[in-house]
């Protein structure tokens, strides 16, 4: 675990935070830095202000949780960015003695991807680096733009590099700041993944927009809200989604989609949905008529149902 990365998330903290705000007395005068001082994070936190410069400096490892849980408190930090200062006071530790490895591509069981296809909402398996790994037929309808790619489709490398997105995302910019968000609170839960770390290092190096926004250090949990989209055949969709997390596999979460009964985006839906059912039949069609090709002798006749 690079210290820097420590270091920035807490003063990045700490600069949110005004002495109002946590109910310390001002006496007036000029402050040389935004947010609060070190020394006022050490006396919210009960801690020293030597060793709190300690902590803020990346020297979180061996820290206790009663320290950790008092400085999370001083700052005002929500449930994503406490879970994230944990994750980067255990990450210390694990990156003493562990070197960087690639984890498996996780593999979707068959009754998970059975679950899937029996929904009737678009639904798609994710994993904390943003691939989509699986899908039904709706969720591959919904986002198939991103699985237009040669590479494993990957919702932030499509934001940030593909330039279809400000179109499939109106709210381009939300939709970049959640993505990095997630990313950031992964890299601090997993910071061996050097899938993820790849990843970082190619949107850092070709997108300015994600340089940007990853030095904010802000984190985020994806769990539910509304998304926006621009689908490319069916329009505009305003759809909630829920985040399922699935527990027997590590990393991995459902994300499902529905929209409010008689609105415009349930219209949509359905529309997706025989479009769908229509790009189905024009793909069995296709297969079918492939495969009898391949079986047939070079100038037979093919077979039909027709009597001479």
């Amino acid at each position: 675990m690079d210290k820097h990365e420590i270091r920035e998330f807490l003063v990045t903290r700490r600069a949110r935070v005004t002495p109002e705000q946590a109910g310390l007395p001002t006496f007036g005068g000029e402050r040389r830095v935004p947010g609060l001082r070190r020394e006022e994070v050490a006396m919210l936190a009960g801690v020293s202000v030597d060793y709190y410069t300690r902590l803020e400096r990346g020297k979180l490892g061996g820290a206790s949780e009663s320290v950790i849980e008092a400085i999370a408190r001083a700052l005002q930090l929500d449930d994503a960015e406490r879970e994230h200062l944990f994750d980067l006071a255990r990450a210390v530790e694990a990156t003493r003695s562990r070197r960087p490895h690639v984890r498996p591509q996780p593999v979707v069981r068959l009754s998970i991807q059975r679950v899937l296809d029996g929904m009737d909402v678009p639904a798609v398996v994710r994993n904390a680096r943003l691939d989509l790994v699986s899908a039904n037929e709706m969720g591959r309808a919904l986002y198939a733009p991103h699985f237009d790619t040669d590479r494993t489709a990957n919702i932030a490398r499509f934001i940030f590099l593909d330039p279809r997105a400000r179109d499939f995302y109106p709210e381009w910019e939300g939709a970049g700041e959640i993505s990095a968000s997630m990313l950031r609170i992964e890299a601090g839960r997993n910071p061996l993944d050097a899938d993820l770390t790849a990843l970082i290092g190619e949107l850092s190096t070709l997108s300015l927009a994600f340089r940007e926004l990853w030095a904010r250090h802000n984190v985020h949990l994806h769990q539910t809200g509304s998304k926006h989209f621009r689908h490319p055949v069916v329009g505009e969709l305003h759809l909630v989604f829920d985040a399922l997390e699935l527990p027997a596999e590590r990393g991995l979460a459902i994300d499902t989609f529905s929209a409010e009964s008689g609105s415009p985006s349930e219209d949509a839906l359905r529309l997706l949905e025989a479009w769908t059912a229509t790009r189905l039949t024009e793909h069995s069609t296709a297969w079918v008529a492939a495969t009898n090709r391949a079986d047939s002798p070079r100038g037979a006749r093919p077979v039909t149902n027709d009597q001479d």
